[in-house]
């Protein structure tokens, strides 16, 4: 008999919205045999969290087990909220980690996180920096499984040539800090007047507007393409040479892992999960956050090593190989059908 799961995570389509991991993982469940059921595609918070608790509910009689998508901004409460429903009806729950803001939930909202992550079946980390987090915060019954790909969406160049060509995917919200990259192309222009910077993703919080009123302002030559689908930006990327992730909050977030696998060198700011991620001058670059002119020398010393550049790049290939969905769903499969 399949097992049947709810999965309660932010499925949204609002353009304002970058896809989240549910979107893929609830798919590669269920061709995995898996008897899926997701909420919510409600835009509306409040609606969104209805519509949560009614899936549970509705189906608290054929549910074996609910996952749930958590973060640690404002989304913790959907989370919270939903694991307690599972724990008055006696559901198994494990909560997947997502965000690296979770260590700074941990250490403000202590008995909500120990109510909700400590009576989890399991809680799923998908690196040691929020495994690390976790058990810091007394939280013992916690497994990692690393965020996944199918590697073959993503395939890759090898480039035997290197151009001050930028490409930056996020969604335009201060956390992600998308003018740190404005302001490092800035300053590479004056050394590459040709260089080109290419911005890819959703507006958020007035991020986007405030960039490209800067670019403007300053004559940038700043491509704002919008929302894209991955497949899309993944067709783009060829055009470009590496990947920015200028961001100031981050787990192991999913458009690095694509980038890599893509070929594209990374140079990111050295927060959260990214120093388990990328290692240092062998598969990456970091750089300290809020940095512009640390981010800058990385990528002129890979401008002008391109032997290393393509070291990198080739690296990084093989380090996410190992994120592909073929190696990873048997991880998952361990956790699901086993219920640990």
């Amino acid at each position: 008999m399949k097992k049947r799961i709810l999965y309660i995570g932010n499925n949204l389509t609002n353009p304002t919205f970058t896809a989240t991991y549910i979107s893929f993982f609830s798919e590669v469940l269920k061709q995995e045999g898996y008897d899926v059921k997701t909420a919510s595609a409600k835009d509306n918070k409040i609606l969104r969290l209805t519509d949560m608790l009614k899936l549970i509910w509705r189906n608290r009689k054929t549910t074996d087990l609910v996952l749930i998508d958590t973060y640690g901004a404002q989304n913790f409460y959907y989370a919270y909220s939903t694991g307690k429903l599972c724990q008055k009806l006696n559901l198994p729950y494990i909560p997947i980690l997502h965000g690296g803001n979770l260590p700074h939930r941990l250490r403000n909202s202590k008995d909500l996180s120990r109510e909700l992550f400590g009576k989890a079946l399991v809680n799923i980390a998908p690196s040691q920096f929020l495994f690390r987090a976790f058990k810091e915060a007394g939280i013992e019954n916690v497994k990692i499984v690393p965020n996944s790909i199918i590697l073959e969406d993503y395939p890759y160049k090898k480039r035997t040539e290197f151009a001050p060509k930028l490409l930056w995917v996020r969604r335009f919200q201060e956390r992600y800090n998308p003018m740190l990259t404005v302001k490092v192309y800035e300053k590479l222009l004056k050394k590459y007047p040709d260089a080109e910077l290419c911005m890819v993703g959703p507006e958020k919080d007035g991020s986007l507007r405030k960039c490209m009123v800067y670019a403007k302002e300053k004559e940038l030559p700043i491509s704002f393409p919008g929302k894209m689908k991955k497949k899309e930006w993944a067709a783009l990327s060829v055009n470009y040479d590496f990947f920015i992730n200028s961001t100031d909050v981050d787990n192991t977030p999913i458009s690095v892992i694509e980038a890599m696998a893509l070929g594209l060198p990374v140079i990111s700011t050295d927060v959260g999960g990214m120093p388990y991620l990328i290692d240092h001058m062998k598969d990456g670059y970091l750089v300290p956050q809020q940095n512009a002119d640390d981010m800058l020398l990385a990528l002129e010393e890979l401008l002008e090593d391109q032997e290393k550049a393509a070291e990198i790049a080739q690296a990084a290939r093989e380090k996410v190989e190992s994120f592909d969905w073929k190696i990873v769903r048997e991880e998952w499969r361990k956790v699901l059908d086993s219920q640990l």
